[in-house]
């Protein structure tokens, strides 16, 4: 077997060693498994696997004497935290993306030069199923990974009479001429949508029907764009765009998802108030109905309509 095809399905840190030129010191973390909901296959969804990481960090060596403090070293939790983090922040699709985010969180420690990771899926059959990646220093800039803060918008919800309201241009207008970025929200039609009698199978097509609504309210005003996932929600907000939420990718995204049904149209706009961190969520409406899930982060104020 040639060292290239042994290398191939070598461990990180015997490839880390083969490429390298330089005197690195390496930090590894080795058949590190946990259990998470990943997968763009519809049978991945709403079910935990095993997902195995190998990881190799590549720094330079201590000029100085470390001292025997943990201060002066790249510790190991960096790296399994690097890991949690990234798992936490949505469901991710993708082991190819997982594996890129994690490491570009890795090279955000000063010490980080290189980073080896391979993620294996277990669970997909009698075998691995696994991607690996490495990313360097070298032309990456930490600076380049710091988001910058998304505004705070003023989320509006909208009932079915409002959306259909000879006031609906008004409303618009002066929720726009405040002092931050609109995101409206419906909840599904007047039309009733079908009933499976199964859970996971209602909750898609009840989120599908707010959506249909949603296109229904961006008929009505041109200014409003359907918008499904989050890096849309924040260049959006940040270039004065009006969006209308489309809640299905986002709902069914999230590692800690909304307990409100998608029928409870105000409760689950509640939970996406405070996912945004909304610094106001308005319910414009018939009788505006209160809000059973409050949305933490943001004030809420009932109209009615006129």
């Amino acid at each position: 077997m040639s060292d290239d095809i042994r290398l191939a399905f070598a461990h990180p840190s015997e490839r880390a060693e083969a490429s390298s030129t330089i005197p690195y010191d390496r930090i590894s973390l080795r058949d590190y498994t946990v259990e998470v909901e990943i997968g763009a296959f519809q049978a991945e969804r709403g079910k935990l696997q095993r997902v195995r990481f190998n990881v190799v960090v590549e720094v330079l060596p201590d000029r100085g004497p470390i001292e025997d403090d943990v201060d002066r070293i790249l510790s190991y939790d960096r790296v399994t935290e690097a890991i949690g983090a990234e798992l936490k922040a949505e469901r991710i699709n993708l082991l190819e993306t997982l594996a890129a985010r994690v490491a570009e969180r890795i090279l955000l420690e000063p010490q980080a030069e290189r980073v080896f990771v391979r993620i294996e899926k277990l669970d997909r059959g009698p075998f691995a199923l696994g991607v690996e990646i490495v990313r360097a220093r070298d032309g990456f800039s930490p600076d380049a990974l710091t988001h910058e803060e998304a505004p705070h918008p003023r989320i509006m919800y909208l009932s079915n009479a409002a959306v259909g309201s000879e006031n609906l241009t008004g409303w618009i207008d002066e929720a726009e001429a405040m002092d931050a970025p609109l995101i409206i929200c419906v909840g599904a039609g007047d039309i009733a949508a079908p009933r499976t009698g199964h859970a996971l199978t209602q909750r898609r097509i009840d989120l599908l029907a707010i959506e249909q609504n949603a296109w229904v309210l961006a008929a009505r005003d041109h200014r409003c764009k359907v918008v499904a996932t989050r890096t849309e929600l924040d260049w959006a907000m940040k270039n004065g765009q009006i969006c209308v939420w489309a809640p299905s990718k986002i709902v069914l995204d999230a590692v800690d998802g909304p307990s409100a049904s998608p029928r409870d149209a105000v409760a689950l706009v509640g939970w996406f108030a405070d996912m945004m961190q909304a610094k106001e969520l308005v319910v414009v409406g018939d009788a505006a109905p209160k809000i059973s899930t409050p949305c933490r982060t943001c004030n809420v104020e009932a109209t009615s309509l006129t």
